[in-house]
């Protein structure tokens, strides 16, 4: 499967943020790996260099490869509206990520196995396939043989109130909606799309 299994903490430290999610050693450790450590002095930045950091956090945040995000983009090009709006949009609506959101599991990486091992439903459907786009409208839900899942029980069980406006959740049954592509402001993921634009304008 496509996706990055080496340390989580590294990346990490490399964007200076939480991007696989709460990590103790980024606590202690808020500056990029390296031998030297925090007295390394580091040139600055070319504009290049900036751009293309952006690109690779977004990727490792999503769990995304090039080829996948490069053809991404360009649909959101594509697309009536903003481009840099428009591809975190697609991002969103992929169906490890929907599950994510929804609470049926605690991390992305967690979501896209739940995905592959088919333990979830779109509009009554399995679909195992992570980067499936969901609509508006498609219902999400957890298998009826998998509801009793330990992973899935504790995820959900620890899950707070959805504080996304654009999904509807049923703790009920353990069923999701997406109402709609969430607004930019809405996305809580701390990333400058403007500066992947224009990496791929050049």
């Amino acid at each position: 499967m496509a996706r990055y299994t080496g340390p989580k903490s590294k990346i990490a430290r490399k964007f200076r943020e939480p991007i696989f999610g709460p990590d103790k050693v980024l606590e202690r450790k808020n500056y990029p790996p390296g031998m030297h450590g925090p007295s390394k002095r580091r040139g600055k930045e070319s504009e290049y260099s900036v751009q293309l950091k952006e690109k690779q956090k977004v990727k490792y945040t999503y769990g995304v490869l090039e080829r996948y995000f490069e053809n991404l983009f360009h649909r959101a090009s594509a697309k009536e509206g903003i481009t840099g709006e428009n591809l975190l949009k697609f991002l969103e609506a992929r169906l490890d990520n929907v599950v994510y959101r929804l609470g049926i599991a605690p991390t992305r990486s967690g979501a896209r196995q739940l995905v592959g091992h088919k333990h979830i439903n779109v509009n009554g459907e399995v679909v195992n396939i992570a980067s499936y786009q969901v609509k508006p409208g498609d219902v999400i839900s957890v298998r009826e043989k998998s509801k009793s899942l330990e992973a899935i029980t504790a995820s959900v069980a620890g899950r707070r109130i959805s504080k996304y406006s654009w999904i509807e959740w049923d703790a009920n049954s353990l069923t999701g909606k997406l109402l709609n592509y969430p607004n930019r402001d809405e996305i809580p993921e701390n990333i400058k799309e403007n500066l992947i634009v224009e990496l791929y304008s050049k």
